[in-house]
């Protein structure tokens, strides 16, 4: 009879576990896969590998002419000059290529 008890009481605890790990696991928030970006919201592919300028686009809304006729929404070029977002992770690990010296 103890054993019996036992074994039930063993049974009732594995069961209240699997529950708690279900509700747990469920109410998990999932991973949101970030990617590196500059202050100008565009990511790393936006900017020119040698110049380091965005070539990007924002959305300016409800634009105007100088007369102050409403145009619309209306895509320009982002005026960010150099990315400043995270570096590769390439880039901290790679010396950078030099160019060959003339030995004259």
């Amino acid at each position: 009879m103890n054993g019996s008890i036992s074994l039930t009481l063993g049974y009732c605890l594995f069961g209240a576990g699997l529950l708690v790990g279900r509700l747990i696991r469920r109410r998990a928030p999932a991973a949101v896969a970030t990617k590196p970006v500059c202050g100008c919201s565009h990511g790393l592919e936006h900017h020119a590998p040698e110049s380091k300028e965005c070539r990007g686009e924002i959305l300016r809304r409800d634009t105007r002419s100088t007369d102050g006729i409403y145009i619309g929404n209306q895509w320009v070029a982002c005026t960010c000059r150099q990315y400043v977002g995270p570096k590769p992770f390439e880039e901290l690990f790679v010396s950078p290529i030099l160019p060959p010296q003339d030995t004259a």
